[in-house]
């Protein structure tokens, strides 16, 4: 089975010391009970179980530290990273949210030449610490063009001012690495700062959470050379090459999530009776779950996928920064998009304190919104459009990237620039792999929507008009989702059944962003015409649908339940 079940971990693994920190970190969760779990999530306390527990089993120090960095048994291996965010969020949003601003913040830190500050950072790992990533500031957001972190010279060294906003576990890290610029110039530098020093101020926790999500403030804050981490271009390069190394995590939180909450949710409504009938015998239930089912899948399939290409990325090959965004938008909106379904197929219970899912249906609207809206995103991946359509290249078959090994790439990758000369292969092999009648039903509207970007371009205005140009990205994403799902259904033996009711909603999806697209207010005439071409039914198949419903769906009744 491809879900996440706690009680089955039979990931597979090239040494032990992985799978026992998968094996631990679920011993945690399953010792501390799901009553206790909740108590702790709507009393708002700090998880400092959780961090002593980590720091006792060094889940951080192995997670987190680069091979040849520290612990003998680090390394940056985006395989397990996966699993291991999976869990995370498969219990509690705010738990994998320590660790993720931990990546954050470590991010600029393994990315520097600082050999001092790097072995200090091993060695807080190795203790239990965490980290900080002070990018984003209340009046600028993320963008870091604007900050108002300044550093003024003071003898040998500087001065910080400023304060940071929305920076997660500010008031306990190790260190914060701390983007600002020098007095006087656009050059911009991150430091190390530290939140006991008596110049770092703990202003607030800005959110009502067990996560500290704080404001601080620099004042007269003391920097010198052996603080910094990075300069001019080498600080903005690092902010980048952070936010997109870290910010794949956020769609595995949002599988996480989604999968106890589907275990939740089956085990209640398969077992409820209503007018003599179980509840899932509502043919509007099945769909739900059916439904929900196939988008879980769907979004694990292109994540696992994903990871692939971040671990064999390299200067002559960057495709998984298209395809790292689209985990952290496409994947999350299909985690609210599951939430909605399974919600409304058990109903007033999703609202119940003793229910993981009241959590649930709070805690996945974050993820979309975390560092960078889906329109952020969208108006990302469109740069990659007209290269992923018409101007493809040829590359090497890449397979499953499971082999333990570190992935150097990531923190020796340079540049973020260049994203619109980036090269991709064929999407059309993918489609064309696969008989599936969906599957042919949506390359034929891929193909529709492939024609009228030939035909009748985006003209210089519409590329201005940002909600023609989010309904073109939403369709180009369905496209790039549906691809890389087809290239791990291969992979991972996804049967036909299953993968053809996933297009089935792939289908649907895309006549719902092609007849958005249509209405938007600048689409021209000849483009709207284009867009009747993409407007298709799924084929239905009862049969199909009875055997993923029995073979799939079903068989998740009592599958997984939380220890108490």
């Amino acid at each position: 089975m491809i879900l996440l079940n706690p009680r089955h971990l039979d990931r597979p693994y090239g040494d032990e010391r992985s799978a026992e920190v998968m094996r631990e970190t679920v011993e945690f969760f399953e010792s501390k009970g799901k009553t206790r779990l909740l108590e702790d999530y709507y009393e708002r306390g700090w998880y400092a179980d959780f961090l002593d527990y980590a720091k006792q089993h060094r889940l951080l120090a192995t997670m987190c530290t680069p091979e040849g960095r520290g612990a003998s048994d680090g390394r940056w291996d985006t395989w397990r990273i996966c699993e291991f965010a999976e869990i995370l969020g498969f219990y509690g949003l705010q738990y994998w949210y320590t660790w993720q601003v931990s990546v954050l913040g470590l991010g600029p830190i393994w990315m520097s030449g600082n050999a001092a500050l790097r072995k200090r950072a091993a060695t807080a790992l190795e203790e239990g610490g965490i980290f900080a990533f002070g990018l984003s500031e209340q009046t600028h957001g993320a963008d870091i063009y604007s900050t108002d972190m300044v550093l003024t010279p003071d003898g040998d060294g500087w001065r910080a001012n400023g304060r940071k906003y929305y920076i997660g576990n500010g008031n306990e890290a190790a260190f914060v690495s701390t983007f600002g610029r020098f007095e006087g110039s656009d050059d911009y530098v991150f430091f190390a700062s530290d939140p006991k020093h008596d110049g770092y101020h703990l202003v607030q926790n800005v959110v009502a959470s067990q996560n500290y999500v704080s404001e601080f403030e620099l004042k007269d804050y003391p920097v010198r050379e052996e603080d910094i981490l990075h300069r001019g271009r080498d600080a903005w390069n690092a902010a980048l090459n952070t936010v997109n190394i870290g910010k794949y995590n956020l769609g595995w939180a949002s599988i996480g999530i989604c999968t106890h909450a589907l275990y939740e949710a089956i085990t209640h409504a398969h077992n409820r009776v209503l007018y003599g009938n179980r509840v899932t015998d509502f043919s509007h239930v099945r769909n739900m779950f059916v439904d929900g089912y196939s988008r879980l899948v769907a979004m694990k399939l292109f994540a696992l996928r994903a990871a692939d290409y971040m671990r064999t990325a390299s200067v002559e090959d960057r495709r998984y920064l298209l395809y790292n965004p689209m985990v952290k938008m496409k994947v999350t909106t299909q985690g609210e998009e599951v939430i909605n379904l399974l919600w409304d197929a058990i109903a007033a219970k999703g609202f119940e304190k003793n229910m993981y899912f009241s959590q649930a249906a709070v805690d996945i609207r974050a993820l979309p919104k975390l560092e960078g809206t889906v329109h952020v995103n969208i108006a990302l991946i469109v740069k990659f459009m007209p290269n992923f359509f018409f101007n493809p290249s040829e590359y090497p078959p890449i397979e499953r990237q499971d082999e333990p090994r570190n992935d150097d790439f990531l923190f020796e990758q340079g540049s973020a620039r260049g994203l619109g000369q980036i090269r991709f292969h064929d999407y059309r092999i993918a489609f064309e792999e696969s008989s599936a009648p969906n599957v042919q039903q949506f390359a034929a509207q891929a193909e529709a929507f492939r024609e009228l970007l030939t035909s009748d371009p985006p003209g210089p205005d519409q590329m201005k008009d940002v909600d023609f140009l989010l309904a073109a990205g939403e369709i180009f994403a369905l496209v790039v989702y549906a691809q890389l799902i087809l290239e791990n259904a291969r992979i991972y033996q996804i049967d036909a059944d299953l993968l053809d009711q996933i297009f089935d909603f792939m289908v649907r999806d895309m006549s719902k962003h092609a007849l958005t697209l249509s209405l938007q207010a600048s689409s021209t005439s000849e483009q709207v015409e284009g867009c009747r071409k993409m407007l298709h039914k799924a084929v239905d198949d009862a049969d199909r649908y009875r055997r993923v419903w029995e073979n799939h769906v079903e068989p998740l009744d009592g599958a997984y339940v939380m220890n108490p």
